[in-house]
């Protein structure tokens, strides 16, 4: 029967799962929201291009693109607490190669509130676990904000060079960084080409940064690597500092999870104290979302079949005899579909016969 269900359908129920079972609660929304809302915070999309309407009372509403803005935006301040909120939602949004809007099944959590180390470091393991429920073959690359921020205020860049040297830390792009940064010292660039050339287990990695000062992120980062290592782990998170997300709204750790089979990211996440500070919220937060979509891809092109088992019956069949090889089919734990004709381009498994009050197998495509 699980070869009936799609790979997002099956990660959807697996994940609601993992993170019940960490006290996280269900975020419930609804399908639209002011599209001020997402105006105000457009950086922040996955995507750009917003479905709008206007409501009856005037106002212009927006299908959500995105979840956690919702969530921010509705979470209510308690000091020295945390809230720990998952959702299973559609989005709305621009995906895939053919640049059209499309209904997105979405999953993913957020921990806002009061977040230290220990939460922190939570998320990152419900991360990891979120890949390992979809494929055993996964990475998570993992990248803290505050170090690149440090060795580029280092830099004696204008706002314009120091925008293209984050791209070019988006690109791994060399070339590009020695360009641009031809009036910094040897040792700057020595460090600068250091960082983006990083990308290795975290313990390992983390041994190749003995040429950056001790500060409070590179402790992090070590803290982070030693839960993960006594979590067993460690060897599936790689430290890669090319993972650039927006700083007005990002701040710390980021990170980004893939699994073998699709090219792109499945999972995207940080930390986003500066957009919880910019919509008003005295707090922290962090979380992911997992992009159920990519996971179409993992089915390898096939359709899924549409019901396990067919069965086709003539006129003047013995219907006693119908209804009890259904049922015995269906006690084996098989979808069946009685039917008279055979409908056009369904997907089965197995092709069944009732005639001469006979049950045959037409056909077996494993």
């Amino acid at each position: 029967m699980e070869a009936l269900f799609k790979q997002d359908e099956k990660a959807v129920y697996a994940l609601r799962k993992l993170y019940q079972s960490y006290g996280y609660s269900q975020f419930k929304m609804s399908q639209f929201e002011a599209y001020d809302l997402y105006a105000k915070n457009k950086d922040f999309l996955v995507s750009e291009g917003v479905i709008t309407f206007t409501d009856t009372d005037g106002t212009l509403m927006a299908l959500k693109p995105d979840v956690t803005l919702s969530i921010v935006k509705n979470y209510r301040v308690e000091p020295s607490c945390v809230q720990k909120v998952y959702y299973n939602e559609n989005v709305y949004r621009i995906a895939g190669a053919s640049h059209c809007y499309r209904e997105i099944m979405q999953t993913g959590l957020e921990c806002l509130g009061h977040v230290g180390l220990y939460e922190r470091s939570e998320v990152i393991l419900l991360a990891v676990q979120s890949l390992r429920t979809i494929s055993g073959n996964f990475v998570l690359n993992l990248s803290h904000l505050a170090i690149v921020k440090d060795v580029l205020d280092s830099l004696p860049l204008s706002d314009t060079e120091r925008a293209a040297v984050l791209r070019c830390i988006g690109e791994k792009n060399e070339d590009g960084l020695q360009s641009i940064c031809g009036a910094v010292s040897d040792l700057q660039l020595s460090q600068l080409l250091g960082l983006i050339r990083i990308h290795a287990p975290i313990c390992l990695a983390l041994e190749q940064m003995s040429m950056f000062t001790k500060t409070d992120a590179l402790r992090e980062l070590q803290a982070l690597a030693e839960i993960l290592k006594q979590a067993g782990v460690a060897d599936h998170v790689y430290l890669d500092f090319s993972i650039v997300s927006d700083q007005n709204y990002y701040n710390g750790l980021v990170f980004r999870g893939y699994v073998e089979g699709i090219p792109a990211s499945v999972l995207s996440g940080g930390q986003y104290d500066r957009l919880m500070r910019k919509m008003g919220k005295n707090a922290c937060g962090i979380g992911f979302a997992v992009y159920l979509d990519q996971l179409e891809r993992l089915d390898g092109g096939r359709k899924p079949y549409d019901v396990d088992t067919v069965l086709i019956y003539e006129s003047g069949c013995d219907i006693s005899l119908l209804l009890h090889e259904a049922d015995q089919l269906r006690q084996e734990g098989r979808q069946v579909l009685v039917v008279q004709a055979l409908p056009v381009k369904l997907q089965y498994r197995r092709l069944f016969s009732c005639k001469d009050g006979r049950i045959e197998l037409l056909e077996d495509n494993g």
